[in-house]
């Protein structure tokens, strides 16, 4: 059993989409035609994807105490571009690239929020 997908909440999904052009664009993701209020990202030809909507319980866009979502990288080069990206297009630092733990040599990672405060981690391992 694999994830199909996963959605985040946006107040605005146009205004959106700036962030996750850049952030998720830079791990190879691709964004699908918004439709009905949805926007749709993933690898070429694959899965899983990112579902960015208006959250259909009408309440406000917030993010997940506790929540993360992980992206596999392909490379360290490819961590700190999508870190480097996702903090040009608006997002904030949660922890800027290198190895965890720092004397470590196995997993290297980069840690941000989107505009809304999603959290987020993209590594190689």
């Amino acid at each position: 059993m694999s994830i199909g997908y996963v959605t985040l909440g946006a107040a605005d999904v146009e205004a959106a989409l700036p962030f996750y052009d850049a952030a998720l664009g830079a791990l190879g993701y691709e964004r699908g035609e918004p439709s009905g209020g949805w926007a749709f990202y993933g690898p070429k030809g694959g899965s899983p994807c990112v579902g960015i909507c208006k959250p259909h319980d009408g309440q406000a866009a917030r993010a997940g105490n506790g929540v993360m979502i992980a992206f596999r990288a392909a490379s360290q080069d490819e961590v700190r571009a999508a870190h480097a990206a996702a903090l040009a297009a608006g997002g904030s630092d949660e922890g800027a690239p290198g190895f965890r733990p720092p004397e470590g040599t196995e997993f290297y990672g980069a840690y941000f929020r989107d505009p809304v405060g999603n959290k987020f981690c993209v590594y190689t391992a």
